[in-house]
This record gives C-alpha cells, sequence and structure tokens, in this order.
C-alpha cells in the first residue's frame, strides 16, 4: 500500500453520518476523527508523548509556516517532518492557501499568489506547483490540493464564480505536479455559501480522482446557519469510498453537525488555543479555570475524566498556576481540551455503530451548556 485506503465500516441509519477507518503506512486513523493543529511542527506547549497520550492519531501541520520556517532546505536535511519533530503516527499538512489569502497586498493571478515574506518583507510566489514541492518535501501523509479560500463575506457573485474555475485549475495543475508515491493528495470544494457554485466547484473537483476530499471555506466567521445549509446541501454529495474533511472546525457543536452530514475529519486550534487562555472544554459545557471561585476547589478539571491533569492536578492547582503566569497551566488546560475532543469523537464513533447518533446529540445538547447553533 503507498498512499491510504478509506474503510467505510457503517452509517447510522437515522443520519447520515459515517463510522471509518483510513488506512495509512503509519497507522490506523479511526473515523470520525479530530485532528490536533501543530502550525509550526509542534501542537503548542506539548510533546509528542502527551499528544499520543491523549489518544491523537493524526495531527495538521501548515505548509505555509513550515515553508517560511524552518525552510525547504531544513526539512531536506531533517529527511522530512516526521524526522525533524519525532512524530510516528500520520500527519496532514494543508496547502497554505487559507494564510496565504489572509495576507494583505497580496496578489492572485492565473499562475499562482504574490505576496510579501510576513518575517523580512521579500517577495514570493506560491503556485499549485510550488505548494506541491513543499508539501512534498515535509513529507506529509496527506497533502492538500493549492485552493483560492475566498472570505464569505466578500459578496461579489462574479468573483467567487471566477476564483471556483480558477480553484479547479489549480487543483489540476497539483494533481499533475505531485508526484510523490507514499503521500496521499486531497482537493478542496470551494464556492463560498452559494448553491450553484458549491454544486459547481464540487462536480469539478471531484472529476479529478483526488485521495480524498474536503469542504473549504467555512469556519471562516460565517453565520452558523449558513455552514449548516452547505453541510447539509453537500456533505454526503462527496464520494462514499473516499475520507470526507470538513477544514478549521473543533467546537463541540460544529464537529456534531459535520458528522451527522457524513464528514469525517476535522481539525481547529480550538482546544489549545482556549487552553493558552485558561478556559477547559468538558462535558457539561466550558469552565473558566481563571475565575476566583476555583481559589480552593480541589477537584480535578473534569470528574471521570482520565486525561494526565485530571488524574493529577485540582482546578485551584491549575488556577494558581495560571494566575502566576506558569506555561504549565496552559499546558495542562491543553492537554485535557484535546483529551475531550479526541474522547467527544470516540464517543460519536461509538453512537453510530450503535445507530444512535442522533440520541448522542439530543441528550449532550440537554446536559450541556454548548449553543445547539453557534
Amino acid at each position: 500500500m503507498n498512499k491510504i485506503r478509506y474503510e467505510l465500516l457503517h452509517v447510522d441509519k437515522y443520519t447520515g453520518a459515517r463510522r471509518g477507518r483510513i488506512h495509512t503506512k503509519r497507522g490506523i486513523i479511526e473515523t470520525p476523527v479530530f485532528m490536533p493543529v501543530g502550525t509550526n511542527a509542534t501542537v503548542k506547549g506539548l510533546t509528542g508523548r502527551m499528544i499520543e497520550e491523549v489518544g491523537s492519531e493524526i495531527i495538521l501541520a501548515n505548509a505555509f509556516h513550515l515553508f517560511l520556517r524552518p525552510g525547504l532546505e531544513v526539512l531536506n536535511h531533517f529527511n522530512g517532518i516526521h524526522n525533524f519533530m519525532n512524530w510516528k503516527k500520520p500527519l496532514l499538512t494543508d496547502s497554505g492557501g487559507f494564510q496565504v489569502f489572509s495576507l494583505k497586498g497580496r496578489k492572485i493571478t492565473e499562475e499562482g499568489v504574490t505576496f510579501k515574506s510576513p518575517l523580512d518583507g521579500s517577495t514570493i510566489m506560491i503556485s499549485p506547483e510550488k505548494s506541491m514541492e513543499i508539501q512534498q518535501t515535509i513529507g506529509s501523509d496527506i497533502a492538500m490540493a493549492f485552493d483560492e479560500c475566498v472570505d464569505t463575506k466578500i459578496t461579489d457573485y462574479n468573483y467567487f464564480k471566477e476564483s471556483v474555475d480558477r480553484t479547479f485549475r489549480w487543483a489540476k495543475r497539483s494533481y499533475e505536479a505531485h508526484n510523490r508515491d507514499d503521500q496521499a493528495l486531497f482537493g478542496i470544494v470551494q464556492g463560498g455559501l452559494y448553491s450553484d457554485l458549491r454544486q459547481r466547484s464540487l462536480e469539478q473537483i471531484i472529476s479529478i480522482p483526488f485521495d480524498g476530499y474536503a469542504l473549504g471555506g467555512l469556519a471562516v466567521g460565517e453565520p452558523y446557519q449558513e455552514s449548516e445549509k452547505v453541510l447539509k446541501e453537500f456533505a454526503n454529495k462527496l464520494p462514499q469510498d473516499k475520507p470526507r474533511y470538513i477544514m478549521g472546525i473543533g467546537s463541540p457543536t460544529m464537529m456534531l453537525l459535520s458528522v451527522e452530514n457524513g464528514m469525517d475529519m476535522f481539525d481547529c486550534v480550538l482546544p489549545t488555543r482556549m487552553g493558552r487562555h485558561g478556559t477547559a472544554l468538558t462535558w457539561k459545557g466550558k469552565l473558566n479555570l481563571k475565575n476566583s471561585k476555583m481559589t480552593f476547589d480541589d477537584k480535578p478539571i473534569e470528574e471521570g475524566c482520565t486525561c494526565y491533569a485530571c488524574q493529577n492536578h485540582s482546578r485551584g492547582y491549575i488556577k494558581h498556576l495560571y494566575k502566576r503566569d506558569e506555561l504549565l497551566a496552559k499546558t495542562l488546560i491543553s492537554i485535557h481540551n484535546l483529551h475531550f475532543n479526541i474522547s467527544f469523537v470516540k464517543a460519536m464513533r461509538k453512537a453510530i455503530e450503535e445507530d444512535r447518533f442522533r440520541e448522542f446529540k439530543e441528550e449532550f445538547f440537554k446536559t450541556s451548556t454548548y449553543p445547539l447553533k453557534n
């Protein structure tokens, strides 16, 4: 086996929720799966062993940032990211498209995107071919085609249409430039919040035999109802025999919505970002560990949680660490939050296997303070 193989194990009979398995050379990924984000070849504040201990089967790294630093020469020297960061399990890289398109002063042409380096101001051009070179040098197990991620606040329909067609042309160029036999390549469906353009992009992208397919351009500030509409209309139109990935989501509400509509993979900085800001994710809702009422609280972050933080430390201790600006506070809450997200998707997998995903979702919102709609 050179790349990956998706195995569909079960579909919940009352929803579109899927239970599957992605076979890779570095291990099996059980789906649905949450992928912690390791932008700079590190999940912020955590060692590789910590990431493994919370149950992570795959992490995500950022091609754009790794291209800037440490750079391709360094990654070549270490023979890829797995050796560089000593991570033995699967890893996915995004194409850098989202980061490039969020930069000011960028210039988009048919060839690619030209922009000023945020490091030294030098001019850089990333094309589909360059993105493939970057990701193949990084050596991720799954790479993403180079696409244009358009801000959904832009209301120019004609621009979105041009962007969709350009993304298709870039997808074909990405596919043609990609030649690493041991690396899978996913295509990305764009189209913003326009149903006809989403359909157009979906038909274009799935006409290319990628190893998996993603919905891009969501979770970028649009109202929840708009994300829901796109997911309900298009998620189950993606090929059934390939992994389906929705980019940039990680809240319980959005994970439930995505899985309910047939998605398999998602990533987000949310668990670690919230951890660094003193907020824990629990089955009952968010918990502010900076709150003064935590001072004498000898309970763990969450009763019954098996993560390292909950097994070894109290809310009062973590609150003390946070107040003293100790790095350990941020690490402990991040460990717990990643453990929560990964445990959450495990529970979803079990519910799908037993055809009770809808009941699982309803019970979760009854017993927690998370919003039914973000």
